[in-house]
């Protein structure tokens, strides 16, 4: 018995053979207008079989029997069309080495491949075209009608999806541009624009609506997420469109709403070129390499192709989870694993010694204010202290170039020990560069390198970069009223005026590089983080996203914890920002500390403990702008 692909080639050649049969007699038919003569018959009778055996010899050849008819496509097409000219070339030679000797008539030698490619072409995309009716025409009525919400390149790309797949019914697209309303884009209409989407989502009983504007604005996005919200319809996103369009991601890849849409901001333009420099075929070193900004570096780094990644960590468990996502994501990376303390001086010039980084990103802190708040307070000051001036020290004594600390906004006029400690390690660094000279070159612009030959500045530059929270960072209130959702509730939001700044990961690594990329020595880098955000308006957020309303899930208000501000601050009052080339990165002219201060301030660092009280006492000397919390309740 023969078995299923045998079945499938012998019909498909014997659809070819009277596919040819057919194609040589119209071409006769049609060259004497359906009245042949009787010599020309005769002639007809002769030729048919060999031409018939000629074809079909060269379809098999040239595999047109390989594919199956029910995903014949445009390639499939082409290998039609190349079969049939080059057995239309070989045809008059076949028959004069035969020695058959009569005239085929010229017309007859072109008809008869266009009609061919005709039958053979047309035949398979009828019954691709039937067959896919047949399948999904019944599982279509049962399937989820969907609207798509944009019109571009990454919808068009999306729809294929959609028509095939029995689990979606794509009843239409809405798009502002104008001069798309109306036209037909894969078989669907283009029904109206974005505000019609209560009027058309009702007309067709659409619960889902699938966002397809990955090239569109933040506040574009924004306003389609919100249309969703308004008419009751759950909405989802494609992914970037960069991916969409490669073919690496499709209808599976869909996902829901996050609150990086509704809070995101347009997409960083980075200077590629100058971070290629900065980068590439170069060591670069993180510190902290486990925490959400330090991970996100390490693969932002890792695109840049650098000679080694040296990841140094204190958290065994976030270190070994990196090593395994690098290594599937990243194979060709070159990058080593350190375990260690950023307090521990001998560790970290050993690490310096055998690596010789050329970058440092230091972005190891303990960062959770209650937490340093209480019972924790030296620690802080130890870590977020201590630990910079042993890592920026190592870096000037082993000849980094670039040392790049992740600071925060909570170092502006800090009200808590946190806070307080980063503001510290921003002078730390500081007070080892002096103030750049006013007399060297500015501040490059994009894809300029700095002036490293000057004399009168120090091999390493220190760059601290300066920024607010960051969205699903380890720790933050967005994990936290995830899992509260998903136990029911309540929300606890500590106040219902609280606000924050708030930035995507990715977002904020990336800046980092472009600051570090931009410094020059010794300055502070301010982000622009957009608007503050009310903590309770996030809360509402994430309730919405997740399919629930207040009456649901409820929202408590817990009361300020220890060192929290209700606001935060990017600058202190007695600092002022420049420009820079990039239009979300600011300077801020702050106070400077020399070496003097360092010294006083080593020696204070240097003792075994302190309790909490007496490193917030001594903290209002070292900063007069520091105000502990229990002075602001």
């Amino acid at each position: 018995m023969l078995r299923k692909s045998n079945t499938r080639t012998v019909l498909a050649m014997l659809h070819d053979s009277t596919a040819a049969l057919l194609a040589w007699s119209l071409a006769y038919a049609l060259r004497f207008n359906f009245e042949l003569p009787v010599n020309f018959l005769t002639e007809f009778k002769q030729t048919v079989l060999w031409v018939m055996l000629l074809q079909l010899a060269v379809f098999w050849r040239m595999g047109l029997y390989r594919g199956i008819w029910r995903y014949a496509s445009v390639p499939d097409l082409k290998r039609i069309v190349l079969a049939v000219l080059v057995a239309a070339a070989l045809i008059p030679v076949a028959l004069l080495m035969l020695r058959i000797n009569l005239v085929v008539p010229r017309s007859v030698l072109i008809l008869n491949p266009l009609l061919l490619m005709l039958l053979m072409g047309g035949s398979r995309l009828m019954y691709r075209s039937w067959k896919e009716t047949r399948l999904h025409g019944k599982l279509k009525l049962a399937s989820e009608p969907v609207l798509i919400l944009g019109a571009g390149d990454a919808a068009i790309h999306l729809a294929k999806d959609l028509v095939k797949n029995p689990a979606w019914q794509l009843v239409g697209f809405l798009d502002d541009d104008d001069n798309k309303q109306n036209c037909v884009l894969h078989g669907i209409k283009v029904l109206g624009k974005l505000d019609d989407l209560d009027k058309w989502a009702t007309h067709f009983s659409v619960d889902k609506v699938i966002l397809a504007m990955p090239s569109s604005s933040h506040q574009q996005r924004k306003r389609a997420i919100q249309l969703c919200q308004a008419a009751g319809v759950e909405a989802l996103s494609v992914p970037s469109f960069d991916d969409l369009m490669s073919g690496k991601v499709g209808v599976t890849q869909l996902r829901a709403i996050e609150l990086d849409d509704l809070l995101g901001r347009d997409p960083v333009c980075l200077d590629k070129a100058g971070l290629q420099k900065l980068l590439s075929d170069k060591v670069a070193l993180v510190t902290g390499a486990g925490g959400s900004i330090g991970s996100e570096l390490c693969r932002q780094i890792a695109l840049y192709a650098p000679s080694k990644l040296v990841l140094f960590e204190q958290n065994e468990f976030a270190l070994y989870s990196l090593e395994q996502e690098l290594k599937q994501t990243f194979p060709q990376l070159n990058f080593l694993c350190i375990v260690g303390d950023v307090r521990d001086a001998a560790r970290v010039n050993e690490v310096f010694a055998a690596q010789a980084p050329a970058t440092v990103f230091h972005a190891a802190a303990y960062k959770h204010v209650p937490m340093m708040e209480q019972h924790n307070a030296w620690q802080a000051i130890r870590n977020n202290v201590l630990g910079t001036y042993t890592v920026a020290r190592a870096a000037l004594d082993h000849g980094v170039a670039k040392f790049v600390l992740v600071s925060t906004d909570k170092a502006v006029n800090p009200t808590n020990v946190m806070g307080a400690s980063k503001r510290l390690a921003e002078l730390v660094c500081q007070a080892l560069q002096p103030a750049p000279n006013p007399h060297l070159n500015p501040l490059p612009q994009a894809g300029e390198e700095a002036n490293a030959n000057s004399l009168s500045k120090p091999l390493t530059r220190f760059v601290m970069v300066r920024f607010g929270n960051v969205l699903g960072s380890t720790g933050s209130v967005i994990p936290k009223f995830r899992a509260q959702i998903a136990a029911g509730g309540p929300i606890t939001v500590t106040h219902p005026d609280i606000t924050r700044f708030f930035m995507s990961i990715p977002e904020a690594a990336q800046l980092v590089l472009q600051a570090g990329l931009m410094g020059q020595g010794g300055e502070i880098f301010v982000l622009d983080m957009g608007e503050p955000v009310k903590i309770v308006d996030l809360a509402k957020e994430l309730i919405r996203l997740s399919g629930m309303n207040e009456d649901d899930i409820k929202i408590e208000f817990s009361g300020l914890r220890p060192g929290e501000k209700l606001f935060e601050e990017l600058l202190a009052d007695d600092e002022n920002t420049l420009p820079t080339p990039h239009p979300k990165l600011f300077i801020a002219q702050a106070v400077q500390c020399d070496a003097a201060w360092l010294e006083r301030l080593l020696l204070w660092a240097a003792a075994t403990t302190k309790p909490d009280a007496e490193v917030r006492q001594d903290l209002t000397g070292w900063l007069p702008e520091y105000q502990p919390f229990k002075e602001n309740v």
